[in-house]
């Protein structure tokens, strides 16, 4: 069983760059927004037969068949929120309450699938926040319907969220009553650790006992 950690935060908090000292060759980095990475990334080129990292997709179908195909230890779907949004905007002019169901199931299959691949697996998924009636920071969906019948925090063991405190962008490992932040006893010592995913991922591992031994077989 792998891993599923989420990692949240409000754009511009440092989410993205967190990736920028993980090693490109072990990272599986399916971008939902094709943007450029917010650091110096020349070693981060799309996934071709000879190597390369990124795949761009917001189609979950095609995001879970990469997922059970990657030979890589660690993936990454960054900008989450946006498979559901742009599911919900290209069908934006359908009537009725179908819609809403297909995303969510395609939400619930995205986040089960993540957490059945191999054992040695981590899979990071990056997603925006949003604040919940209660006044609570969750993460952001399409609206209460997902939000009734899902949890989506509730089907990871691992909930980090980003925070800017003293100039300085950290996670949150430990939650506070107002946000859905999470992690297992004795992970972090600190309520706040540097939004750095490389280490997060070596604590992880550590944690875990998990081999951190790179495959470095291609892929396409």
């Amino acid at each position: 069983m792998s891993i599923a950690t989420l990692i949240l935060g409000q754009s511009g908090t440092g989410k993205s760059t967190s990736l920028r000292n993980l090693n490109p060759s072990e990272v599986l980095l399916i971008q939902v927004v094709k943007k450029p990475l917010p650091f110096r990334s020349a070693d981060w080129k799309p996934l071709t037969k000879e190597g390369g990292s990124i795949v761009v997709t917001d189609n979950p179908q095609q995001i879970m068949a990469i997922m059970n195909k990657s030979t890589r230890p660690i993936i990454v779907i960054d900008d989450y929120q946006y498979v559901m949004a742009n599911e919900y905007m290209r069908r934006s002019q359908e009537t009725g309450f179908a819609k809403f169901t297909e995303i969510g199931r395609s939400t619930w299959e995205i986040f089960t699938t993540a957490a059945q691949l191999a054992d040695d697996k981590r899979v990071y998924i990056l997603s925006h926040t949003e604040e919940s009636e209660s006044g609570k920071t969750k993460i952001k969906t399409i609206g209460k319907m997902l939000d009734e019948k899902i949890t989506l925090e509730g089907m990871v063991t691992i909930c980090l969220q980003t925070a800017i405190i003293n100039e300085q962008h950290v996670f949150m490992t430990k939650n506070n009553g107002h946000n859905t932040v999470k992690s297992p006893i004795g992970l972090f010592e600190n309520e706040h650790v540097e939004n750095d995913l490389n280490a997060v991922d070596k604590a992880i591992c550590e944690y875990y006992g998990l081999t951190t031994e790179t495959n470095q077989a291609t892929e396409a």
